[in-house]
């Protein structure tokens, strides 16, 4: 035997669209939080990046000035201990810069989870629409 809900079709109608409505809103919410999680993350990630570099090149340039200094003691010349410790130097900052950007990249800021949580949400709106 079907029981009928006494409340008018208006009113079913207005409670689903208050559903959808708040369920969107809560959608909407968490993407933002997700956003704001991911956005931190990549900041904080780009900070110690910076810090990096900074003591990196300090580093470098005494390390550099050594190096050199031991290749002209092992009989190379200035010029090219010059040039070969460079070029070492330059190899390793071309791959510090790609894993570097390879970190950065824009899909680890999207929000994943939301997008997730919003194709479920819409799955389920499809099955309960399905079983009337």
């Amino acid at each position: 035997m079907e029981s009928h809900d006494p409340r008018s079709t208006g009113s079913l109608l207005n409670d689903v669209l208050s559903s959808v409505g708040n369920l969107l809103r809560q959608e909407v919410d968490l993407a933002r939080a997700e956003v704001d999680q991911n956005l931190k993350r990549a900041g904080a990630a780009l900070g110690l990046l910076v810090v990096a570099v900074i003591l990196a090149f300090i580093g470098l340039s005494v390390l550099s000035t050594a190096v050199i200094a031991a290749l002209v003691l092992a009989g190379i010349s200035q010029l090219w201990a010059t040039v070969l410790v460079g070029l070492v130097v330059l190899l390793i900052a071309i791959i510090l810069v790609i894993v570097g950007v390879k970190r950065l990249k824009l899909s680890s800021i999207a929000p994943t989870r939301t997008a997730r949580s919003l194709k479920a949400d819409a799955q389920m709106m499809k099955e309960a629409y399905n079983d009337r």
